[in-house]
């Protein structure tokens, strides 16, 4: 058994509390979301992407009312002294551990930017934000690889990176926004609020890649190594989301039995048929048959994508599919850490070819 303790994280500066003074003489304040910034939010929306932005809910202000009061979209807005709502970005719930929350959908009025606003919002996100709801246990995020400029804000803030989702999204999700062409890559990043230290198992083909994925976050993990083979009393069970804007299919396995084989024959050919460009399988790492499944997604053509801390309150591991050729060299990344993952993951996919 491995035991390491991994380094506590960096803070950031308190004064990103401080309202903000614009180039054009306005005042902004980064502040929880209230009823009446939700037409704000659409209007914002509308005015960056058009009518583009694949993901609707920021289109409709009474549903962003209640799912901010149900928590499962928090905004947090950047306002104007007139109350105009000029960036925002939220924590949504979307992984199978529901209070794991993602931050997603960041966006700041063009004549906002560089001024400091995308930076804040972040922070309070990861920081005041988790003060008000005690129950969130960590903040993860897919800062996109077609720019650096969010890799930057979630390293300053103390975030780790802990993997890449190849060729993710389509370029035309970002529709105005420095869409470029083809697929985006994302990198995986993780802020973690609440420590529970626990044991994973590591299957031996990544025996070293996933202890050095933890490096960095403020969390203790116990490893051992993965040796029982695939579970001979229980089905496999999973849970396949489509997400066909993305033509992405993510599949949470709950556990993996005898037929996880058969299980993965049938969610590829599912995907062929819709014509899906990427499967994310999430493995629990807690498993300790976890070696096992890998392997027969390895003879598949799966390959790592990164570790999900959380994930299924126990942490996951990101296995990724893809239908479409990855475009490895538009991949820009900001740290050192990042570029040694994208390593790791190129090399994982073309031992496969």
């Amino acid at each position: 058994m491995i035991r390491i303790r991994i380094k506590e994280r960096n803070t950031f500066l308190d004064n990103l509390l401080n309202p903000i003074q614009t180039r054009d003489g306005h005042t902004v304040t980064i502040d929880f979301f209230q009823p009446q910034d939700a037409q704000g939010i659409v209007e914002l929306f509308k005015e960056v992407y058009g009518n583009g932005y694949p993901i609707k809910l920021y289109y409709d202000p009474e549903a962003l009312v209640r799912s901010n009061t149900r928590g499962d979209c928090c905004s947090i807005v950047a306002r104007e002294e007139t109350g105009r709502v000029v960036g925002v970005t939220h924590a949504v719930r979307t992984a199978p551990f529901e209070v794991l929350y993602e931050s997603a959908a960041g966006l700041v009025l063009k004549s906002y930017r560089s001024q400091g606003i995308s930076k804040r919002l972040q922070w309070f996100l990861l920081n005041r934000w988790p003060a008000s709801r005690p129950e969130v246990v960590g903040i993860f995020g897919e800062p996109v690889c077609n720019h650096v400029q969010l890799q930057k804000t979630w390293d300053d803030l103390g975030a780790v990176e802990t993997g890449l989702e190849a060729a993710l999204m389509p370029a035309e999700a970002y529709g105005r926004e420095k869409g470029g062409h083809g697929r985006v890559a994302c990198l995986t990043a993780y802020y973690p609020v609440k420590h529970r230290p626990h044991l994973l198992y590591l299957p031996d083909v990544y025996s070293e890649t996933i202890p050095f994925l933890y490096q960095g976050l403020s969390e203790e993990r116990s490893f051992t190594q993965s040796v029982e083979p695939l579970h001979q009393d229980h089905p496999t069970r999973y849970q396949m989301k489509i997400f066909d804007f993305a033509s992405l299919a993510r599949v949470s396995f709950e556990d993996m039995g005898n037929d996880f084989g058969l299980s993965v024959e049938k969610i590829d050919q599912e995907a062929q048929e819709r014509g899906l460009k990427v499967i994310q399988a999430h493995l629990r790492l807690g498993c300790p048959w976890i070696g096992a499944a890998v392997d027969v997604l390895r003879t598949r053509g799966y390959f790592i994508g990164g570790v999900l801390p959380r994930w299924f309150d126990e942490d996951g591991l990101l296995m990724q599919k893809l239908f479409c050729p990855p475009d490895w060299e538009e991949i820009q990344l900001y740290s050192d850490r990042a570029k040694e993952i994208l390593k790791i993951v190129r090399t994982d996919y073309e031992s496969g070819i």
